[in-house]
C-alpha cells in the first residue's frame, strides 16, 4: 500500500532516533564544553577554598594537609603551585615549577597574556582562560592570593575535554548508525504485527459488505484491535439477525398486497360513520344558526350562548376531522414512521408539565414517581400522541379519588408505560371495542366532553405500525391502559 501505516510507523520511528541522536551531537558540540569550563570553575573555587583555610589555619605544612593536597591535585587534574612572597615554593603538584611561577608574577605585575579571557574576579583571586603559545594549548587557570599572603595558581587543561567532545561525537556517529537501522528493523517487525490484524478487519469489513456473514475475527488477541474484532464479530451476526428480520417483514408485507381488495370496503365504512358524527353537530349549528338569524331572543346574553354553542361544535367538528385524517392516513400507511432511540421518562414528565393546568380544572391528582431514564425505539411523535390520548381518556374518565398514576417499568427487552385513573370500570362487554373507529362505551358522557371515539383507534393505528402491543386493564376502582415499545440496540 502507497501510504501503508507499517512503512510511515517505520519512517516516523526512525526519524525520532536519528533526530534524538542529531541533537545529541549538537548538544556535545555546543555545550559540552562550556558546561567542563562552569563545572572547573567550582572544582577550582572548592579548592582554593580548602587551600585558604589550611594556610589560615597554619595547618597549610602539616602532613594531614600534605594528603589532602595531594588528593585535590590528583583528582581534579590540576597543576597547582603556592609561592611565598619571595618567590620560595611552599607548595607544588608540578616538578617544573618555573613556568607557573611566571604566571604568578605576571599575574602580581598585571602583565597578563593579551589571549587571556577573564570568567570570574573577586578581591582575591581570578579565574580565566588563557592559551600557551609554546605547545599551542588552552587552559583554565586561577591565580589569585591566599589569606596569609602567599601566592599560588592552579590550572588544568583544556584539550582533553575537546578531545572527549571529538571522541564523543565520533562513537555517537557509529553508534547512531547501528541504532537507526536496528530500530528501523524493530519498528518494522512492530509495524508489522500491529497491521496483520487491521488488515485482516479491512478483510473482514469488505466481506460484510457484500453480505458475508460468514466471516469473523479469528484472532484472540487481547488488546484494542482484539476488542474491536470481537464487536465486528457481534456487528456481523446482529445483521444477519436483523435481515432475517426483514426478508420476514417482507414476505409478510407481500400478503399485505392481498388485502387493499379491502380498502374500498373500508373507505365506504369510514364515509359513513363520518356521516354519521357530523350530522348531529352540523344540525345544531344549522338550528342555532337559524334562530340567530330570526332573532328568537334578542338580549345579549341569549345571543352569546347561541355563539358559544356553533362555536364550541364547530370545534368539536374540527378536532374530529384532524383525528380522522391522522387515522386514516394510519391506516392506509401514507405515514412516515421514524424509528429512533429516545428517553420516554423525559417525554412523559414534559407531558404530564403540558396538562398541568387540566389536572388544576379537574381537581385530579398525577402520580408520576419514575426517575430513572428508559431509551426505546420509535416515532417519538407518535408515541408522544399515543401517551397524550391515554392521558387524555385518563381526565375525561377519572372520578372518585380523581387520581391518575403513571408508571414505566422494563420487562426483559421491553419497556411498558401504563396510565391509570381511578373511577368506574369499562364494562367486560365493550373491552372488546374500544379500538373500533367510532364506538363509544357512554355515549352521554362522550358527547359532554367533545369525544368523536377515534383516540383509542389511533393508538391502535401507530401500535401496530410500531408492531407492539397495547391494552386495557380492569380494576375495582379504576381502569389502566398500557403500551410497550422495544428497547434492544438492534430494533429497526
Amino acid at each position: 500500500m502507497k501510504h501503508s501505516i507499517k512503512r510511515q510507523f517505520t519512517c516516523i520511528f526512525m526519524v525520532l532516533i536519528a533526530g534524538t541522536i542529531i541533537m545529541c551531537w549538537f548538544i556535545n558540540s555546543t555545550l559540552l564544553e562550556n558546561y567542563y569550563i562552569y563545572n572547573k570553575q567550582t572544582v577550582l573555587q572548592n579548592s582554593y577554598n580548602r587551600i585558604n583555610e589550611a594556610a589560615e589555619s597554619g595547618s597549610i605544612h602539616s602532613k594531614e594537609f600534605a594528603l589532602e593536597f595531594e588528593r585535590i591535585w590528583t583528582m581534579n587534574n590540576l597543576s597547582v603551585l603556592i609561592i611565598d612572597s619571595s618567590t620560595e615554593t611552599v607548595m607544588a603538584s608540578v616538578n617544573d615549577v618555573g613556568l607557573l611561577a611566571r604566571r604568578i608574577l605576571d599575574y602580581s605585575f598585571n602583565q597578563d597574556n593579551e589571549r587571556s579571557k577573564v570568567v570570574y574576579e573577586s578581591e582575591k583571586y581570578m579565574i580565566q582562560i588563557t592559551k600557551d603559545k609554546r605547545i599551542n594549548a588552552d587552559y583554565i587557570e586561577m591565580l589569585g592570593t591566599l589569606e596569609n599572603g602567599n601566592f599560588f595558581i592552579m590550572r588544568t587543561a583544556l584539550e582533553s575535554i575537546r578531545e572527549s567532545v571529538e571522541l564523543a561525537n565520533r562513537f555517537l556517529a557509529y553508534v547512531g548508525s547501528i541504532a537507526i537501522v536496528l530500530s528501523g528493523i524493530v519498528a518494522w517487525l512492530v509495524a508489522k504485527k500491529v497491521t496483520e490484524p487491521i488488515l485482516e478487519l479491512a478483510s473482514l469489513a469488505e466481506r460484510m459488505a457484500s453480505l458475508d456473514f460468514e466471516a469473523k475475527y479469528e484472532s484472540n488477541d487481547k488488546n484494542e484491535i482484539g476488542l474491536l474484532g470481537n464487536y465486528m464479530n457481534r456487528v456481523s451476526s446482529t445483521l444477519e439477525e436483523t435481515i432475517s428480520e426483514l426478508k420476514t417483514a417482507n414476505n409478510e408485507l407481500k400478503s399485505d398486497i392481498e388485502k387493499k381488495e379491502q380498502m374500498d370496503e373500508m373507505r365506504k365504512e369510514f364515509l359513513s360513520n363520518v356521516s354519521h358524527e357530523l350530522k348531529t353537530p352540523i344540525a345544531l349549528i344549522q338550528g342555532y344558526a337559524e334562530g340567530l338569524k330570526e332573532g328568537i331572543n334578542d338580549d345579549e346574553e341569549s345571543r352569546n350562548f347561541y355563539c358559544d354553542v356553533i362555536m364550541d361544535e364547530a370545534d368539536k367538528m374540527n378536532q374530529m376531522v384532524k383525528n380522522l385524517l391522522t387515522l386514516n392516513q394510519l391506516e392506509f400507511g401514507n405515514e412516515v414512521v421514524t424509528m429512533e432511540r429516545f428517553n420516554i421518562t423525559d417525554m412523559i414528565k414534559n407531558c404530564i408539565q403540558s396538562v398541568d393546568i387540566l389536572a388544576k380544572q379537574k381537581e385530579a391528582q398525577i402520580i408520576f414517581r419514575e426517575e430513572k431514564p428508559y431509551f426505546v425505539w420509535a416515532d417519538e411523535f407518535k408515541t408522544e400522541e399515543v401517551f397524550m390520548n391515554y392521558l387524555s381518556n385518563a381526565f375525561h374518565h377519572v372520578d372518585n379519588e380523581k387520581v391518575i398514576e403513571v408508571k414505566v417499568r422494563q420487562e426483559n427487552q421491553k419497556v411498558r408505560i401504563s396510565v391509570f385513573n381511578t373511577g368506574e370500570p369499562i364494562p367486560e362487554g365493550a373491552i372488546e371495542h374500544i379500538w373500533t373507529k367510532f364506538y363509544k362505551v357512554d355515549k352521554a358522557r362522550t358527547r359532554e366532553y367533545g369525544g368523536s371515539g377515534v383516540g383509542l383507534s389511533i393508538v391502535k393505528a401507530i401500535m401496530e405500525s410500531f408492531n407492539e402491543k397495547y391494552g386495557v386493564k380492569n380494576y375495582e376502582n379504576g381502569v389502566e391502559f398500557w403500551f410497550e415499545l422495544d428497547c434492544r440496540l438492534h430494533k429497526l
